[in-house]
């Protein structure tokens, strides 16, 4: 029996403002426990919740992002359930109307054509508070300091079909809250977290199967690994006659298995109702219009412009711009070098820049190569200053902190040499020391012209204009088998 997979996805992305989404208290990461709760995340007596006006702003942003609708009027309610780091036994959300409704986005499947995710609503709502049993000798503790904090909750519609499409969707999303700056995208920090709706059906079947929650998933990697084990049990729950239960699961990603938490409410359990402390907000056509003239060049609008102004490939482009910071980069390498230089900058970046970065650990704004500085090394290459080759131990140089390109340059004495009689002497004395081989060459063995070149590269100390040495080589050599 074949099966279908159905996946919807819930991301909660934390907004990047300084205060939380109903009170003056610091969003500020990594403060000790509970000294970022004020009165009012703590629901004193008396306190009352006062919308967060930058919150609304993010939440339209990237309403319009998504080409979504955007209501005149949004509510926000009371979503009713007892867990001891929730204070005030409620969390502020919003049900009915929220603040964003009917968008989409559209992923890049591995066949190379693309696919438009819809999502439902984005709406606004504070964050809990946080259990903490380590280090407690069987008791809990409290912390109260994410109590409030701002979250933007998107809810994609049920148009996966594979954990590959989910992490595509989710990689797209992750980009656009980042390049609109409303999220950090730091998922080790919990500022974007993901549970994932997951069921099966027959194919064919117009039914969605009973689905199953997998809660607060933190990574790509584990993302994919977590939908495909539990379609994988509900598969062979399924065939082996049993039934799958409506529930919520967690994900262990050291024995890489999800298990029970714990039986799945409905909407109904939570008793939402409208917050009677809060006044529907009234969103007008010009506060909208205000916030679209912040909207920056969206990913996919940048990686078409990288392929039509930089003659990129599509893959070359996606790669650029997976992030507003790598595409900045990228576009300042081009800026200081000349447009001539925008496949060698692009070549450049995703390799040698990448993989160090990788290798480091660091990110690409921490980067101790400034752009204008490989900008300048691109440029010495293409000038025959240096080679390839060397600019590879040029660049090592420059991530080291050695300086310039054109520092290292001179203070290793790493110019290339493109004096015609330097490297003919070069060749000269490389082929009286290997008769054989020449004789070899001439009796028709034409592969040994990479030998013959790289005998002359290492007597050069690679500092040999590869071009000239080749032209020259095969001048002195004549061609293989005459």
């Amino acid at each position: 029996m074949e099966w279908e997979t159905v996946i919807g996805l819930e991301v909660h992305a934390q907004l990047m403002t300084r205060s939380k989404i109903f009170s003056g208290a610091s969003t500020a990461y990594g403060a000790a426990p509970n000294t970022q709760a004020c009165a009012v995340d703590l629901a004193m007596p008396g306190t009352l919740p006062v919308l967060n006006e930058e919150a609304l702003r993010m939440a339209v942003k990237f309403g319009l992002a998504i080409g979504a609708e955007i209501p005149d009027r949004s509510v926000f309610a009371r979503k009713n359930y007892f867990y001891p780091d929730l204070p005030k036994g409620y969390q502020i959300s919003q049900h009915d109307q929220p603040v964003v409704a009917n968008g989409y986005i559209e992923i890049d499947l591995e066949d190379g054509t693309t696919k438009r995710i819809g999502i439902i609503r984005a709406h606004l709502e504070e964050d809990a508070g946080k259990s903490l049993h380590e280090d407690f000798h069987g008791l809990t503790g409290i912390d109260l300091h994410r109590a409030g904090t701002p979250l933007l909750e998107i809810v994609s519609a049920p148009d996966l079909r594979s954990a590959k499409e989910a992490v595509a969707y989710l990689k797209k999303l992750h980009s656009l809250v980042t390049y609109l700056e409303i999220c950090d995208g730091n998922m080790q920090e919990g500022s974007f977290r993901c549970d994932a709706n997951v069921s099966v059906r027959r194919k064919g079947d117009p039914c969605f199967g009973t689905r199953v929650e997998l809660k607060n998933i933190n990574s790509f990697r584990f993302v994919e690994r977590a939908i495909n084990y539990e379609v994988e049990r509900q598969i062979d729950l399924l065939e082996s006659g049993g039934q799958v239960v409506q529930e919520t699961r967690l994900y262990d990603a050291d024995r890489n298995e999800t298990r029970s938490m714990r039986t799945k409410e409905e909407a109904t359990d939570y008793r939402y109702f409208p917050d009677p402390d809060l006044l529907p907000v009234v969103i007008t056509s010009e506060f909208i219009e205000s916030v679209r003239k912040t909207l920056p060049e969206l990913p996919d609008a940048k990686r078409d412009r990288f392929m039509e102004q930089y003659g990129l490939s599509r893959y070359d482009a996606d790669v650029l711009t997976s992030t507003r910071e790598l595409a900045d980069y990228y576009e300042a390498v081009v800026r200081a070098a000349g447009q001539d230089q925008a496949k060698p900058a692009a070549n450049w970046v995703m390799g040698e820049l990448s993989g160090a970065l990788n290798r480091d650990g660091i990110d690409i704004t921490a980067s101790p190569v400034s752009a204008e500085m490989l900008a300048q090394l691109l440029q010495r290459i293409a000038d025959n200053t240096i080679s390839g080759r060397i600019a590879k131990e040029v660049f090592e140089a420059m991530w080291e902190g050695e300086g310039s390109a054109d520092e290292i340059i001179e203070k290793r004495g790493l110019k290339q040499i493109t004096d015609v009689a330097a490297i003919e002497a070069m060749i000269d004395e490389v082929l009286a020391a290997h008769p054989k081989q020449v004789e070899q060459y001439k009796s028709g063995q034409a592969k040994l012209l990479g030998y013959f070149v790289g005998q002359v590269m290492k007597l050069s100390g690679g500092k040999a204009n590869p071009a000239q040495l080749n032209q020259l080589l095969r001048q002195k050599l004549g061609s293989a088998g005459e």
